[in-house]
């Protein structure tokens, strides 16, 4: 018996195959599968190419398939993933999940023979931002995962932008000088920050070139620069704020259970990390804090097993209608 388990975010996409045991055996990468920023025809393409490359090899089809992907509990978003899936074809055993639900199984064991998620909470800063948590009368809450337009604070890509705009402010002088000027030029390879607009604008990957800013800005934080070490603060301020309201909703704050730190911002800015771990000995004092140090798409894995062995109990949103 196998099983694929897969993580589609913003910028990557990781597909694992594992037999019964929970030991992978195959894997795809590729880049981001994200329906709001690279559109349905994409999304396909680039699951097609995961699974391929991850089932490369093995004659038989997996028994239970897991997808974790930003926004799919949303019902337009879920329907969409859905025919993809079909399309590829998926149709039985499949689990289509919000990416922070295999986050958080990827560091929370299951229950044991019932299938049941795990307290917890999960906190992402990749190129987007979500807090998503389980308490432990097995409901959930999330705060975030609004997509860049409405939210994703505190994310490689809200950083990113504002380092943009303190570079436009600091090129027409009508905001401080700042570190980040040279350092966002160089991190695009152009010499005037007039440039910046062609490379935002015009290019296919403008959006993930934002994101990938965030150790940028944090660099000129560590440098000493003002504009850095407010915009680095007040992205603290925000992912902690998410956490914070799924912990109060969740009624966890005087429990025992772990706060997991996931995405790129998390691992590749030491600061960001510390800094939230720091606040959130206030929201929830006898929380374990640490970074999840598996792959996410270890949790679509587990969830997938737990599928084909009789069911999973996706936890219900608490505000849930």
């Amino acid at each position: 018996m196998h099983v694929l388990g897969i993580d589609a975010g913003g910028t990557k996409t990781v597909a694992l195959l594992a037999d019964a045991d929970g030991q992978v055996v195959g894997e795809g990468r590729a880049g981001g599968a994200n329906l709001q920023a690279h559109g349905e025809l994409e999304v396909e393409k680039v699951l097609h190419h995961v699974i391929d490359l991850a089932l490369d090899g093995y004659g038989a089809s997996p028994v239970a398939v897991c997808l974790g992907l930003a926004g799919v509990d949303r019902d337009g978003d879920g329907e969409v993933i859905r025919g993809i899936m079909r399309r590829l074809g998926f149709r039985e055993r499949t689990l289509i999940v919000n990416d922070a639900l295999i986050a958080l199984v990827a560091g929370v064991p299951l229950g044991q023979g019932d299938g049941t998620v795990g307290q917890g909470v999960v906190l992402i800063s990749g190129t987007g931002s979500i807090a998503y948590g389980v308490n432990s009368r097995g409901q959930a809450a999330r705060a975030g995962g609004w997509g860049s337009s409405l939210g994703d604070e505190g994310s490689g890509y809200w950083i990113g932008r504002r380092a943009l705009k303190a570079v436009a402010r600091d090129a027409d002088g009508r905001g401080p000088r700042t570190r980040l000027t040279p350092l966002v030029l160089a991190h695009f390879s152009v010499s005037r920050p007039e440039q910046l607009v062609s490379e935002i604008y015009d290019h296919v990957q403008g959006k993930r070139a934002i994101a990938s800013l965030g150790q940028t800005v944090d660099q000129a934080r560590a440098e000493g620069d003002v504009v850095a070490t407010e915009i680095m603060r007040k992205a603290a301020d925000e992912l902690t704020l998410a956490a914070a309201s799924v912990v109060a909703r969740l009624e966890m704050r005087g429990e025992q259970f772990p706060i997991l730190l996931s995405g790129g911002m998390m691992r590749g800015a030491q600061w960001l990390a510390t800094a939230v771990t720091n606040r959130l000995a206030e929201v929830a004092p006898r929380s374990a804090v640490g970074s999840l140090e598996v792959e996410p798409a270890i949790g679509a894995v587990r969830l997938a097993l737990a599928e084909a062995r009789g069911g999973i109990r996706i936890p219900p949103y608490l505000d849930a209608n």
